[in-house]
């Protein structure tokens, strides 16, 4: 629009094509009422001529809602995540909505200041990877709330909906698959940092399905979330003096890291050092060795997440996902 010209209204278009302002407002939005086909054309031709915007803001206020759905990342960085928020804004597109992304970077105050100005831009549902282990601290500070939808819930929080993965029976498979195909004996976890005070489900997972193959625990290493992380991790249980001759990598950042330490020293993987990630990413697709994973069904929990974003109810349900094993390479399966 050039400077100094006034916006063009719908009364503009409507007296432009010959109609009522109702009509321009059934073609804009697709109904509610049928419009000809020669009288709709005539809008339309109108709308372009004119170069005629539908203000957004009005639009929200006669609907009641903005049609819009926040999602707050903890980290955009991550492969996952970023499939993840891909899945979110495909499902959101299909349901008539748009997806406003906003990234935290790992920092309690960069989410707080970040749900702020959602809940200021008045988005129909927040759905949330959160930084904070307690996210009541960040999201539940309003009586005016939309939905909030918590992503890798591994337990229902008070308050809040949540979508997450069953780690624990994903670990599971990955130590069954580990002892029972290939026969390994000692087999470590490496894990991110997680909530201090409850521990991490695939952890547990990794330990009850040890105990239950009749084997000891092998050697843990809890470092960042990245692959920085994995990479850290693989030097320490590669330092061991009894390292594992197998590990399951509690993402698949953490596996690509784990398997440069492994590189570097040499070995071969998987016939020194047998790796097994859990996420299902592309990423994990294209490392090397190709990680065999305990994947995550993305498209199933974008569209739940996104479900229940969009609930007026406010539900606090919790949806748990089962995972599956894809297998590949680094767990020393001869795939094609």
């Amino acid at each position: 629009m050039a400077a100094g010209r006034r916006a063009v209204t719908r009364d503009d278009v409507a007296r432009q094509a010959g109609v009522s302002t109702a009509v321009v407002s059934y073609v804009v939005n697709n109904g509610p009422k049928p419009v000809a086909p020669k009288t709709a054309a005539r809008v339309r031709d109108a709308i372009e001529l004119l170069d005629y915007r539908p203000n957004p803001s009005a639009k929200a206020l006669r609907k009641g809602r903005t049609d819009i759905i926040g999602l707050v990342l903890a980290d955009a960085d991550n492969p996952f995540y970023t499939e993840y928020a891909s899945a979110i804004g495909a499902e959101a597109f299909d349901r008539g909505r748009a997806l406003m992304i906003a990234t935290a970077r790992h920092d309690l105050a960069n989410e707080t200041r970040l749900v702020d100005d959602l809940l200021g831009r008045q988005v129909d549902g927040i759905i949330a990877a959160s930084v904070s282990h307690r996210p009541e601290e960040t999201m539940l500070r309003s009586f005016r709330l939309p939905p909030v939808v918590l992503l890798d819930a591994s337990a229902p929080t008070p308050g809040f909906a949540g979508v997450g993965l069953d780690g624990a029976s994903g670990a599971r498979l990955a130590v069954e698959h580990l002892v029972r195909v290939h026969g390994h004996r000692r087999i470590g976890l490496v894990l991110g940092e997680t909530n201090p005070e409850r521990e991490d489900n695939r952890e547990t997972g990794w330990r009850r399905a040890l105990h239950d193959e009749g084997l000891p625990e092998g050697p843990l290493a809890r470092v960042s979330w990245t692959r920085d992380g994995g990479y850290e991790a693989g030097r320490l249980l590669l330092d061991d003096p009894d390292p594992p001759t197998a590990v399951f990598a509690c993402s698949d950042l953490l596996a690509v890291g784990l398997l440069r330490a492994g590189h570097e020293r040499g070995l071969a993987l998987p016939g020194d050092l047998a790796v097994i990630s859990f996420d299902g990413t592309k990423e994990a697709e294209y490392s090397w060795p190709p990680l065999t994973v305990v994947a995550q069904p993305i498209a199933e929990m974008a569209r739940a997440a996104v479900s229940l974003a969009l609930d007026p109810a406010r539900p606090t349900p919790f949806h748990q996902f089962p995972g599956t094993l894809v297998v590949r390479r680094s767990c020393g399966c001869p795939v094609a």
